[in-house]
């Protein structure tokens, strides 16, 4: 969604509006990213599922409530995080966790070879990524796979931009180092 198309949603959220259109322009243009980013913070596409519909039914009932202090996808996105660590701090979930699920990607058409590759490629990295702590794995998926700019990452995460920039230099590092430990055969 572009910025023009924020701009009308801020425009137009006022009481009597058509919230129900609203939510769905809102859950088609993010709610990819809503599930994405919820399963990449929990590990569980069952989880993942629970949190976007949450998301979604919070989103509904404070759309009049947006400011439009940030973007509405960075907004969005930030409820995503709350709610994920909510359920990653209930006790009970936490003994529970299984790991080494995995999300597939979408089937493309090259060769068959290619496709395998790219995504042997693709997991091996984004199960280094899910291994990195909760603070630089966030900022990674918001940075890299959901594709927001810094001040938005800050304003999702509810951290300066300069704590921004460092958990993803932090966490560059990090897979570096997992890279080549991998590479000596650690």
């Amino acid at each position: 969604m572009n910025v023009d198309a924020e701009k009308h949603y801020v425009r137009y959220l006022a009481p009597g509006c058509d919230r129900d259109l609203v939510l769905e322009d809102l859950m088609t243009a993010y709610g990819e990213d809503v599930w994405n980013f919820a399963f990449f913070l929990t590990r569980r596409a069952d989880a993942a599922g629970d949190i976007s519909q949450d998301v979604f039914l919070i989103v509904y009932n404070r759309l009049y409530a947006f400011r439009g202090e940030c973007s509405i996808k960075s907004w969005i996105l930030g409820i995503t995080r709350n709610k994920a660590l909510n359920y990653r701090k209930n006790a009970f979930i936490r003994k529970v966790t299984l790991t080494g699920a995995w999300v597939p990607e979408p089937d493309r058409s090259p060769s068959a070879e290619q496709t395998a590759f790219r995504k042997l490629a693709a997991r091996e990295l984004w199960e280094r990524v899910m291994a990195l702590p909760m603070k630089f794995r966030e900022a990674v998926i918001l940075a890299y796979h959901l594709d927001l700019p810094i001040g938005e990452i800050a304003a999702a995460l509810q951290v300066s931009e300069g704590t921004v920039k460092s958990r993803l230099y932090r966490a560059k590092r990090k897979m570096a180092a997992l890279l080549e430990a991998e590479t000596r055969g650690e």
